[in-house]
């Protein structure tokens, strides 16, 4: 699986950046994508100290509710 990093569609985009590692490592891109691989890398990396946790909040779909 991969793991699509959009900051366009980043719900905290804006209050969040400054203590992202996307922004940390290679500025406010407008797309990435990472693969398992990568991202478990960032996360080993965020735990470590060495660089800030992703702060990607995906937005979700909003439920559909149908009346009687």
């Amino acid at each position: 699986m991969t793991t699509r990093i959009d900051c366009d569609s980043c719900v905290v985009r804006g209050l969040a950046c400054h203590d992202c590692v996307v922004t940390v490592l290679l500025g406010p891109p407008p797309e990435l994508t990472f693969d398992d691989d990568e991202r478990r890398a960032l996360d080993v990396l965020a735990e470590g100290g060495l660089v800030p946790p992703l702060r990607l909040v995906q937005p979700v779909d909003p439920i559909q509710i149908e009346s009687a």
